[in-house]
């Protein structure tokens, strides 16, 4: 039983039920949580630093890394049992899926930034940060995550029940392990 799961049972009806039935999507969301805090302090480190001048470059980078470890951790967890590709299709696919999220997702910064100019000196700092936190982390983040999880099921990992889980994979004895028994 996974962890998530072990959380679901301990949760009243219908909740639990209800917990239990969408656990992918759940999964999925405690990913992006996940992947949402790495975005955010690489985001925050580089704007703050190297990258002072060019804030949409910054949210690019962060994004990028995030969507790193998103890709391990959906595949390996969220959606551990759905493929129907192969590996480098279906990497492809996650990485093209992200790329449309990744411009997406730093939309509203762009926005805010350049066709708003909610930016020092026409605003002062804090009205800056407020601005840059909400487009990018909030409003990208989310139109992001409604994309990614469109493009998960629908392209990068389509077919539900493709892969099985390991504990649940049975052993066949292959043709070198039957030989050994037969010398």
């Amino acid at each position: 039983m996974s962890v998530l799961e072990n959380a679901a049972h301990r949760l009243p009806e219908p909740l639990r039920s209800l917990a239990l039935k969408h656990r992918e999507l759940l999964k999925f969301a405690l990913v992006g949580g996940t992947c949402f805090v790495i975005d955010t302090a690489i985001f925050f480190a580089l704007k703050s630093t190297v990258l002072l001048e060019k804030p949409v470059t910054a949210k690019i980078v962060a994004t990028l890394v995030a969507t790193i470890v998103s890709y391990v951790l959906n595949r390996e967890w969220s959606f551990k049992t759905r493929g129907g590709r192969e590996r480098h299709h279906e990497a492809a696919l996650f990485f093209l899926v992200n790329g449309i999220g990744i411009v997406l997702n730093s939309m509203p910064l762009w926005v805010s930034r350049y066709l708003f100019h909610l930016q020092e000196p026409e605003v002062s700092r804090l009205v800056q940060e407020v601005s840059d936190f909400a487009s990018a982390q909030i409003i990208g983040t989310l139109i992001g995550m409604a994309f990614r999880w469109y493009g998960y099921k629908k392209w990068v990992f389509p077919d539900e029940g493709a892969r099985t889980p390991r504990a649940e994979r049975k052993s066949y004895p292959s043709a070198e392990d039957e030989n050994l028994g037969h010398s």
